[in-house]
């Protein structure tokens, strides 16, 4: 089996000292492709040179945390990051009014203009939301006939909010929150119901290490991907081979993926 990991920060600095050795484990895993998130303009510079190093994939974008201390020239920076085909989404964007490092003001401008990116480029959009679900759907609703598709990453959110995202023909990305009797106790109940045909799967890694996983850690790495995913197969009764075609099958429609790799996008 082969899975894609859509979600994955390798350029944390907690993978410094071993980042061969994480993917090394990673692919005697199976999990064979990696989407490398971008979350400031530096990040999702480092971000593609790490996607062009180990032959793997990366977005551009600005996380709303880093909302504030965007350049003046930040759209333009995306725009030429984006053009490399390794690149394959806009993003990490959207909103996070949970714990506001950037002002709403901020989030909601920076957001709105890779939204206006994403649409020119028709590049897929990787989105973040906290405590914002409401004012995000509004512009995502804005937006959404110009949109070349997108995934709520790191979906921790409920079954209402779930088919909110699938009411916009957006995938759903889930990681080890689903793991997590009590913290993912919505999410683990909205799974039931997700379609698989919008079913993405990630790590997030180095954060979200699975609370089932053993032995524990407090560094989650791609290699954890395939329990993740057996996790969903109990929860839904499925097979675990299944899940690895349709979740690897889905990442490679939403992305646009040429089946040349070294080539990145179509």
């Amino acid at each position: 089996m082969n899975w894609f990991d859509i979600g994955v920060n390798l350029t944390n600095s907690r993978f410094a000292e071993d980042l061969e050795a994480v993917l090394q484990r990673a692919q005697q895993n199976g999990v064979s492709d990696m989407l490398i998130t971008g979350t400031s303009e530096n990040e999702s510079r480092e971000a593609l040179a790490l996607a062009e190093r180990f032959q793997q994939f990366s977005t551009a974008g600005v996380h709303p945390h880093d909302a504030d201390s965007v350049s003046t020239d930040f759209v333009q920076q995306l725009h030429e990051l984006a053009s490399h085909p390794r690149v394959l989404a806009i993003g990490e964007c959207g909103l996070d009014f949970n714990r506001n490092y950037s002002a709403k003001s901020s989030q909601l401008r920076v957001f709105e203009q890779q939204l206006e990116l994403a649409a020119e480029l028709q590049l897929p959009v990787f989105l973040h939301e906290r405590d914002a679900f409401a004012q995000q759907l509004v512009l995502l609703k804005r937006y959404r006939n110009s949109l070349a598709g997108g995934v709520a990453h790191c979906f921790t959110g409920n079954r209402e909010q779930m088919e909110g995202y699938l009411e916009l023909d957006l995938h759903i990305g889930i990681t080890g929150w689903l793991c997590d009797p009590k913290r993912g106790k919505d999410l683990r109940e909205a799974i039931t119901s997700l379609p698989l045909n919008r079913l993405l799967l990630e790590t997030d890694a180095p954060f979200l290490f699975p609370k089932t996983l053993r032995p524990k850690s407090s560094r989650n790495e791609p290699a954890s991907l395939p329990h993740i995913a057996s996790v969903l197969c109990d929860l839904r009764d499925l097979p675990l081979e299944q899940i690895a075609q349709m979740s690897t099958e889905n990442a490679q429609a939403l992305f646009n993926i040429s089946t040349d790799t070294e080539h990145g996008r179509t």
